[in-house]
């Protein structure tokens, strides 16, 4: 994958597929520090200690319509490679949190991405699904909730072409203020 929001994006299509009702996407990014970390927490089926013991390996998938599973894999060769990490936490029906940590200043960092455009098309693509976004920067705090959005649009669906515009604007508006210096 040639960037983070991808992995994000692979991460939320397996909460999807756990069935998870409650999203939780958070980001902290700091140059402070050196490190970019998101977390990815869901309260889906989970998984039982055999799967997540076999989680990381390429040639594991418990989807039944290919033999390989890439994205866990990749995502923690792509966090080890700038010396970060990968944990995953996982309890059957309860929902499974994932944590990857890179450090910022490695060669082999990969940028962020379009992270408005994954989370933005994310979040109106599953509208029967509650969304936590926060991105945390050395300069401030965002927090996007579906579920505020919901109930502030009544009776226009998140899914409107122009409501997903705007949530997309609105996430880079409020990015470049807290990655103001």
């Amino acid at each position: 994958m040639k960037d983070l929001s991808l992995h994000i994006l692979d991460i939320l299509q397996n909460s999807i597929f756990a069935e998870a009702k409650l999203i939780k996407v958070d980001i902290y990014d700091s140059n402070l520090s050196g490190t970019l970390k998101f977390t990815i927490s869901d309260d889906g089926k989970g998984m039982d200690d055999e799967i997540l013991n076999k989680i990381t390996d390429p040639f594991y998938t418990t989807r039944t319509t290919r033999k390989v599973g890439l994205g866990i894999p990749l995502l923690k060769q792509n966090c080890e490679q700038t010396g970060g990490s990968l944990s995953i936490y996982s309890t059957i029906n309860k929902g499974t949190s994932i944590e990857a940590l890179f450090y910022k200043n490695h060669f082999d960092m990969l940028p962020l991405g379009d992270i408005s455009g994954v989370i933005s098309l994310t979040f109106s693509s599953w509208s029967d699904i509650d969304f936590e976004y926060s991105h945390k920067t050395d300069f401030g705090n965002y927090v996007l909730n579906t579920k505020e959005i919901k109930e502030t649009l009544e009776n226009i669906p998140i899914n409107n072409p122009q409501v997903i515009k705007f949530m997309k604007q609105m996430i880079e508006e409020n990015l470049q203020e807290i990655n103001a210096i």
